[in-house]
């Protein structure tokens, strides 16, 4: 037998600490850790990778057989790789078209998620149905095995990578928007504004969206590191991106070569680069996670 609180009592969900406690403020104080390093980190590598390599007038088609393969130094942190080029540079290059892609692939899977899932959502009936079979079709094919396909199509176009990542990732967010409007679509005050003669569009462009782009907006954030990683495994298998266009999966699917000759920063300074840059963006977006999800505090009164 579970005996629940008398009258005046709060009712606490268990496992969750209590928000004076030291568990509490722990977790409160690992929070705020996280959100505080990944934002300068994330802050600083963006800055980085826009800012040094135009300052420093980094020009990746010139080629110097005078500093091949040099290991990382002072005047090269990264080294050089096989055509002499500072590698320090060319990732951080790498890195901004990455971000840039990722960016572009997370707003486009979001827009197509709000749509798929606000129309699933407010027709209901069949069209619900057919909808979420689409939804179910498409989440049953790998995601990078399709994106394989759709890229071998079009090989060496930046808008065939985006395609292929955009649209194998917006069912996440089509379920989590279609459940969020069935939540709020019996709400007394949906009833309300429909029994006042509001159409099916008013009632989700005015009462529904809002409550919706919360949710979305946090789905595309957390899309953004799985987009750098779809990114970088597309071009490392040579489908993604071009080869003169300098991406992170560029730079580690050409070092392949070098790591047998010796060359291991070629490989393991750019994949820390990547590492950190995706855990930054995870950083951040957990904060925001832990923000946007609402904790229910209720109380029981017997």
């Amino acid at each position: 037998m579970v005996e629940l609180p008398g009258p005046g009592i709060a009712w606490r969900p268990a496992g969750r600490p209590r928000a004076g406690t030291p568990r509490g403020r722990w977790g409160a104080g690992r929070a705020r850790a996280r959100l505080v390093a990944g934002t300068w980190g994330l802050a600083l590598l963006v800055a980085a990778a826009v800012f040094v390599p135009w300052l420093a007038e980094f020009d990746q088609r010139l080629i110097d057989y005078a500093q091949l393969r040099r290991p990382p130094e002072l005047a090269h942190p990264f080294g050089t790789d096989a055509a002499g080029r500072d590698l320090f540079l060319r990732s951080l290059v790498g890195l901004r078209i990455s971000l840039l892609v990722a960016a572009v692939c997370a707003v486009v899977s979001t827009l197509v998620g709000v749509i798929f899932g606000a129309a699933s959502g407010v027709l209901g009936g069949w069209t619900d149905r057919v909808l979420m079979r689409v939804v179910d079709t498409i989440n049953a094919v790998p995601h990078l095995l399709l994106g394989i396909v759709i890229v071998s199509l079009y090989r060496g176009s930046v808008l065939a990578v985006i395609a292929s990542i955009a649209l194998t990732h917006w069912t996440g967010v089509a379920r989590i928007v279609r459940a969020e409007v069935l939540s709020l679509r019996d709400r007394p005050y949906i009833d309300a504004a429909i029994s006042g003669g509001a159409s099916r569009g008013r009632v989700l462009r005015r009462h529904l969206m809002p409550a919706v782009i919360p949710q979305a907006a946090l789905s595309s954030v957390l899309l953004l590191p799985h987009a750098v990683w779809h990114e970088t495994a597309l071009s490392f298998l040579g489908l993604g991106l071009p080869p003169h266009l300098a991406s992170i999966g560029n730079i580690l699917g050409e070092a392949r070569r070098e790591v047998l000759l010796g060359s291991w920063w070629v490989v393991v300074l750019p994949s820390a680069l990547l590492i950190a840059t995706v855990l930054a963006v995870a950083g951040v977006a957990a904060w925001w996670r832990d923000r946007s999800v609402p904790r229910r505090r209720s109380e029981l009164a017997l």
